[in-house]
């Protein structure tokens, strides 16, 4: 069973505990607790171990207990010489610096264990010489010179086992002699010596150590203490002594080994209990590699802890947090500085461990931990980012309103909050880690010159649209004042026109362009947009216009005709020239037609006001001559043939007939059976082909199908009303006065002169109609 005892530490007693009971079991808590109480991580590598090996009831503990200030236990001589300790027990040494470990390992040659059970001897001999500094060698005197000493079978053991070090280090062996006679050390030392070289002569060894000298493995010291017993007061004054030797044992010179293979205190619980399973599983002991297990083990411990401890860390906690909302000042200090905290201690603890597994731990910690923030470095990159993008965006829209040029403003901006991002990245970076705020920085550029486009876009939309809207302003009205006005300048003065404005807003238009900083392409095609544009404003205007001129004719015509040259409406009083004032009101009517009937932008001449009177006012005045051949400049076989298409052109396709007669079938057998609706339709055929011939409907559309609509709709009610009467009189005629044949061709013959009539009444504009107009004095 384990038993921990423990004293708290002073300067006359110490802590200690049983590391090894007597079965082997190693006290895990023990030692864990026993480290705690005497603080031993904090030591680093400045600690020692001492271990002591002898036979059994030699006096092992009362030399420990006063050298050491231990209180490990004692033999009872009055109760007869028995085993007191039992595997190995731990102290830690009282007043000695630096730290000292001791362990009071069990004794050999014990009857308790027989003469056949030296296993546990030999684990406890080798683990005692991995772990220990110095190994104090407890033998009485009188067995120095003898051939079967109890010193030979622990000296043998101690060499034997020494071989199963792989590399072993180089340990201090002192022989403490007991009870020393009168014969004096310098006469003792000597004989030692040899007995100790014959044995270590004796030793099998491996191959690689056959030559090797016994100072290569052990630095051998000796020293002689009276017996306590009988000169009580002289074993302690010379115990005393020898206590002095082990104060700064570890410093050059001491009385400590060359230490090459100690562990760091922190480590060294887990690496007594890994040499520990070694040895029992009996193994040869490779220290180096363990060393270097340790440090691995030790090292991810340590890491792990800091790295844990920064996750919990408060103060990154908060950090964590506030950056999610938004930008931090300073984020990247307090962040580096939480780093270097966790980092520092971590090489702090870690700093005595092997160099090459602790550099690489810390490389591990350090990745795990920037890790662990690299989210929130991002979020608080992505905060000065879009914040810059803000800040650009105000600044940009700011100097747009001062009055900067636009490529001037943008780029002044673009520089000012770049370097304003540069300084904010700055205050984010993480100096442990070599992250590139490039990838960012790029977006932002991207971001910034994507606004920049859009705002330039719109900017020159709107300018595009207030030129558009200055030029549709300053063209629209006056060109439809002198489409309006119809004269021999109309084209000429919306030719100066149109050059003029449009000189004036290119002009404005390219000066505005010079601030956006564009290529000479994109410039020049712009500028002929802008050119087009007011040539389409006043193609549209003409085209607009034109779409009027029956209508515009008709009114100035009514207008000529009925007013004077003063502009007063003309009154009658029969010495007026009908057809002279006829013939002014259609020449004006006709120069309307002349000037709307092409577009003139260009500065060609033309012919057509000529042609139109050719064909259409000196006509009537060559009546007489139409037998002979003229050049008719209107004429055209393609509009005769046009018109004859349209004119023959009245059945529906094939394909329309078809379906007629397949679709009608039904009604075709109907109008068989009940020949009353034959009459009917043939009826209602004779109105309809009146109402044609009547209205003169072909004709009504001729002039388009606006004009045409606005003339049959007002007279179509007094055309019904004319044929509703007619038919009535017709009917009041005495049917014996006429024969029916002739009768039915006064009939047509009335309807015929009835709507030429109606006709000659609603196209007073016709210029077929001069006879119409003759004096007032032949109407009456």
């Amino acid at each position: 069973m384990v038993v921990y005892y423990w004293i708290p530490a002073s300067s006359d007693s110490s802590c200690s505990t049983q590391l090894l009971d007597g079965d082997g079991v190693f006290n895990v808590a023990g030692i864990e607790t026993f480290m705690k109480e005497v603080k031993l991580a904090e030591c680093g590598l400045s600690y020692a171990v001492v271990s002591i090996m002898g036979p059994q009831s030699s006096g092992k503990s009362t030399l420990l207990n006063h050298l050491f200030g231990t209180n490990f236990r004692e033999m009872d001589a009055f109760k007869g010489r028995s085993q007191t300790t039992k595997g190995i027990w731990m102290a830690r040494c009282a007043g000695i610096e630096p730290c000292t470990l001791v362990m009071d390992l069990e004794g050999t040659d014990g009857r308790e264990r027989g003469e056949d059970d030296t296993a546990f001897e030999k684990q406890s001999a080798l683990f005692a010489l991995a772990v220990s500094d110095i190994v104090l060698i407890n033998m009485w005197c009188h067995d120095i010179g003898r051939e079967q000493a109890a010193n030979k079978p622990l000296l043998k053991t101690v060499f034997q086992v020494m071989m199963r070090l792989f590399s072993p280090r180089k340990t201090t062996m002192l022989f403490v002699i007991r009870d020393k006679t009168r014969t004096p050390l310098e006469n003792l030392e000597p004989v030692l010596r040899e007995d100790i070289q014959k044995i270590w002569d004796s030793v099998p060894k491996p191959q690689a150590h056959m030559q090797t000298p016994l100072s290569e493995f052990f630095n051998v010291e000796v020293v002689a203490l009276s017996s306590y017993e009988e000169k009580e007061e002289q074993f302690k004054e010379q115990v005393a002594s020898l206590r002095q030797r082990f104060h700064h044992s570890i410093a050059p010179g001491g009385l400590a080994g060359d230490r090459r293979g100690v562990v760091p205190a922190s480590g060294f619980s887990f690496s007594s209990q890994e040499i520990w399973r070694v040895i029992k599983e009996n193994k040869d002991l490779d220290l180096p590699a363990h060393k270097v297990m340790v440090a691995t083990v030790r090292c991810e411990e340590i890491a792990h802890e800091k790295y844990a401890a920064f996750a919990a860390n408060e103060e990154w906690c908060q950090l964590e947090e506030a950056v999610q909302s938004g930008e931090i000042t300073g984020f990247g200090k307090k962040l580096n500085s939480l780093l270097d905290v966790y980092l520092s201690e971590y090489d702090a603890e870690a700093i005595y461990f092997d160099e090459g597994v602790r550099s690489a731990k810390q490389k591990q910690l350090q990745d795990k931990l920037l890790q662990l923030v690299q989210p929130a470095f991002q979020s608080a990159l992505g905060h000065v980012r879009s914040g810059t993008l803000d800040k650009f965006k105000e600044t940009f829209e700011k100097a747009l309103k001062g009055g900067e040029g636009f490529s001037e403003a943008a780029n002044n901006s673009i520089g000012s909050c770049m370097a304003q991002f540069d300084k904010a990245c700055a205050d984010v970076v993480i100096e442990q880690a070599n992250w590139d705020a490039s990838k960012v920085r790029e977006k932002l550029q991207r971001d910034i010159d994507a606004h920049v486009a859009s705002v330039r876009a719109e900017k020159i939309s709107e300018l595009t649209s207030t030129y558009e809207e200055k030029l549709k302003e300053s063209l629209s009205g006056p060109v439809e004042a002198l489409l309006d006005g119809a004269s021999s300048e109309t084209w000429p003065s919306i030719r100066n026109l149109l050059r003029r404005e449009t000189e004036s807003a290119v002009s404005g238009f390219s000066s505005a362009l010079s601030g956006f900083d564009m290529d000479e392409d994109t410039r020049h095609k712009m500028i002929l947009s802008i050119e087009d544009y007011a040539r389409g404003v006043v193609e549209g205007k003409a085209r607009e216009e034109a779409g009027r001129v029956l209508i515009r004719m008709k009114d100035r015509f009514t207008m000529l005709f009925s007013h004077d040259s003063d502009s007063m409406p003309r009154v009658w009083t029969g010495k007026e020239d009908i057809r002279a004032i006829t013939k002014t009101a259609r020449s004006a009517s006709l120069k309307l037609l002349s000037v709307m009937a092409a577009i003139r932008l260009d500065d060609d001449a033309d012919s057509i006001e000529k042609t139109l009177v050719v064909a259409l006012v000196d006509s009537s005045n060559n009546a007489a001559n139409r037998g002979i051949t003229l050049v008719d400049p209107l004429a055209s076989s393609s509009w005769e043939q046009e018109a004859n298409k349209r004119n023959n052109n009245w059945l529906p396709p094939p394909w329309a007939i078809a379906a007629l007669v397949i679709l009608g079938f039904n009604e075709f057998m109907t109008l068989l059976r009940n020949p009353l609706y034959l009459g009917v339709i043939f009826v209602g055929y004779l109105l309809v082909k009146a109402l044609w011939m009547q209205l003169d409907i072909s004709g009504e559309f001729r002039n388009g199908a606006l004009p045409g609509i606005i003339s049959l709709s007002s007279k179509f009610i007094p055309t019904i009303m004319n044929l509703i009467k007619r038919l009535a009189e017709e009917g009041q005629n005495p049917a014996n006065n006429n024969p029916p044949r002739n009768q039915s061709k006064n009939n047509h013959n009335a309807l015929t002169d009835g709507a030429a009539s109606t006709s000659a009444s609603s196209n007073v504009t016709s210029l077929d109609n001069e006879r119409e107009y003759t004096s007032p004095s032949k109407h009456e």
